[in-house]
Parts: C-alpha cells; structure tokens; sequence
C-alpha cells in the first residue's frame, strides 16, 4: 500500500478498534489453566477410597518419602523411566524444580563439595526462548544468571548450546519444555534429544539438564509428533546423572491437586531423596492413592487425555482460525500450529508485542505481558505473545481473537504509516 492507502486503512481499523472497546469485553488468554470442563472429567477422584486406605495403615502415617510403589510405577511410564528411578511428590512439579535447583546451588547435586555455589565465579544456566517464565524466575531467586538460546523449529540450537558449555563451566544447568514447548508448542527432534545426552560429556562438572515434560501426554491430535526418550539417550552416553526429569498430573486430573513426579538416575535419586527428606518426611499418599485407583493403567490415562483434547482442540481450532482469515498473507505477524500443549506462540513484527498487549487490555483482552517468554521479562525484539485459550468457552475465545487480530493490524499499520 502507499501512504494514502496506509492512512485509510489505519482510519478504519482505528474505528474499528473504537467500536470494540465500547462493548466492555472481559477476557482473560493469560494463563495455561484446565477449564472446569477439563476438571469435570476427573472428579471421580473424590470418590470414596476409605477402604483402600484403610487396609494399609501406611498410607495413612509419616514415611514414604519417594511415594508409593502403585504411583511410581504408573508415573514412570509418562516420563520414560524405571519404576524405581521414579520420585511421586505433592501436587508440584515446580516445587520439586525449585527443590532441584536450590539443593544443587547450595547443597551439591552430587554431595556438599560439589555445590555450585561453591565454583569460582557466577553460576549460569541456559534457557530456550521463547521459553516458561517460571523456570525463569526459580533460576532469577537462586541468583543464577540465564542466557538465552534460541528455540528452532526442532528444539533449541545445539551448535550454540555446546558452543557455550564446552566454553565456560560456571554454565550448571539448562531448562527444557521438550515435547509441545510452552509457548511454542515445538517438540524436540530425535537427533536433538540424542545431542542433549551428550552435553554431560562435554559440560563443567555437576552440569544438570531440567527437564520439564510437563505437556508428555498432553496431545490435541492423537498423531502428534513423539519424544525420544532422554533418559534412554543418556543412558547410552553414559550421562544419565547429567538429567533431571519432571511431570504432573496438573492439567490431567486437578490443577491444584494433582500428582508431581521426577525421574533420576540411580545416583540422583539417592543424593536428592535425603536433601528432600530435609523439607518433608513424606508426600501425601492418600491423593496418589486417589490417582492410582482413578486411572489404574497407563492405557486408561492416554484415553483420558484424549477427553482432554476433545475439549482443548476446538478452542485452538478458533484461535489459529480466526489468526488465519485475519492475518494470513498481510505481513503483519507469524504463529505457530501446535500439536499439543497449552498454548500458541504469536510473533509481531519486531517492536509492537507491548504496544499490542496494551492495546487488548484496553479492549477488554488480556494477555501474558509481553517479555514473559524471556528472562528478565526482556523479549529484545519486543515481538513475542503468549496466547492461552484453554479456558474461555469457543465464543468467546472467537471474539478475543478477534480483537487481537484488530489489534495487531492497527499496530503494524501505525508502525508502516511512520516508515512511510
């Protein structure tokens, strides 16, 4: 367009934009949560398990730290380990990153001389953007430095990742999202999972991969791509110590009372059990019992999260529709289809992801700030959003798309009428 075109374009869409403010939308797209009809499918869970309970007078006392031997050996099959290289917790996973994280910084991940703490010089930790933002935060309290590395189309750059571990030591750590990345949605390719094996071999001493599989099972469509296994892969590298991997049932049963679980190396889980035996004498037994007996087998849980994708496809479905009649072929921003997760990355044109954030909360949507998916909360192109459609119902979801799609548009116009 030339520069008249761009003005009246810019004039329509302003008016455009002025009518929607007058409706007084209220919609929220800021944070992955499970609707209430996704919650609905598992209330099943506060059935009565008195007689369970009561027949082993254990699940009801102190003690069972790694939790009980039914959870662990259901759980492990969602992470990819043995059963007894299976830790079930409370109902956190980011609990158990925090536990991870800080006892490696101050209390050794291999005993008290190897603290990390301890080194010469400031600890670093590597991070995947656009990325999680509260991995992000549990590494900005410990007063690790992040440094960020780019999220390609099959998982993060390898070449720069061991460019950067094999250069300096004080790099202790780095966080993954592997399968249905948030808030990209990638998965990582085999060849990638196979390199990540291979870091334990390259890194400084203690180096630690987190890996966060929180969306293993969490497919829309039941033919989205799979994860190599990285605790197979480290096997074969010999580095199985070099990983730390953990999942939930957060989204799958109820957010707020799930079930956290991470796997370990035969060596890890024997130094992280008596750091955690420190902080709890045992997790809550009674509420992995409830799991145990809800879904009984790892076949019937994969048929409860395909009830979880009936309901989460169509929402996506409106997002990514409403994206492509509104902005498909106008040079005004890219996104990503995601075959699983809670999410859809969407990318301004560098420079607008605050402006167009802003701009929707005057209209009534709400966003993830934008920089959230960086850490600091500094997207240095200022062109990330985050967008969680997993909670509106499909209309609504429908209209804040809408209006997002306004939004962006007036953005990249306004920033087009300025170069013109």
């Amino acid at each position: 367009m030339n520069a008249q075109e761009l003005r009246n374009l810019e004039t329509e869409l302003s008016e455009q934009y002025e009518a929607i403010k007058q409706r007084g939308l209220n919609l929220d797209l800021t944070r992955g949560k499970p609707s209430t009809d996704q919650l609905n499918l598992s209330n099943g869970l506060l059935g009565d398990i008195a007689q369970q309970a009561l027949a082993d007078a254990s699940l009801r006392n102190y003690g069972g730290l790694l939790g009980i031997p039914e959870a662990r050996k259901l759980f492990s099959q969602v992470i990819g380990v043995k059963p007894d290289e299976t830790l079930v917790g409370g109902n956190s996973s980011l609990t158990l990153m925090y536990f991870a994280a800080h006892f490696a910084m101050h209390l050794g991940a291999n005993g008290p001389d190897t603290a990390w703490i301890k080194e010469d010089g400031p600890i670093k930790m590597l991070a995947p953007v656009p990325g999680y933002d509260r991995h992000f935060s549990v590494s900005e309290t410990l007063g690790i430095e992040l440094i960020p590395v780019p999220l390609l189309d099959d998982g993060p750059d390898m070449d720069e990742i061991e460019r950067l571990v094999k250069a300096d030591p004080l790099i202790k750590g780095i966080w993954c999202v592997p399968r249905f990345s948030n808030p990209t949605g990638h998965v990582y390719s085999d060849a990638v999972v196979a390199r990540f094996a291979e870091l334990g071999n390259m890194a400084g001493s203690n180096f630690r991969i987190f890996w966060d599989n929180a969306y293993a099972i969490h497919f829309l469509n039941e033919d989205a791509p799979q994860l190599a296994n990285i605790m197979d892969a480290c096997r074969k590298a010999g580095t199985e110590d070099s990983v730390y991997i953990f999942g939930s049932t957060s989204k799958v049963t109820f957010a707020g009372a799930g079930v956290a679980f991470m796997g370990l190396s035969e060596n890890n889980l024997a130094v992280f059990s008596k750091q955690l035996g420190m902080t709890q004498i045992g997790p809550d037994k009674i509420n992995q019992l409830r799991h145990v007996e809800f879904f009984q087998s790892y076949d019937k849980l994969l048929n409860h999260m395909k009830l979880h994708a009936e309901l989460l496809r169509p929402r996506f479905d409106a997002v990514l529709k409403g994206l492509e009649k509104g902005l498909a072929g106008t040079g005004a921003g890219e996104w990503i289809t995601p075959q699983g997760g809670y999410f859809i990355s969407f990318n301004t044109l560098p420079g607008l992801a605050t402006e167009v954030v802003a701009m929707a909360a005057e209209a009534g949507v709400k966003l993830t700030p934008a920089g959230a998916t960086f850490p600091y909360g500094k997207d240095p192109e200022n062109k990330n959003i985050r967008i969680a459609p997993s909670v509106p119902t499909v209309a609504d979801i429908e209209a804040a798309t809408d209006v997002f799609v306004t939004c962006v548009k007036l953005a990249t116009v306004r920033q087009w009428l300025k170069a013109a």
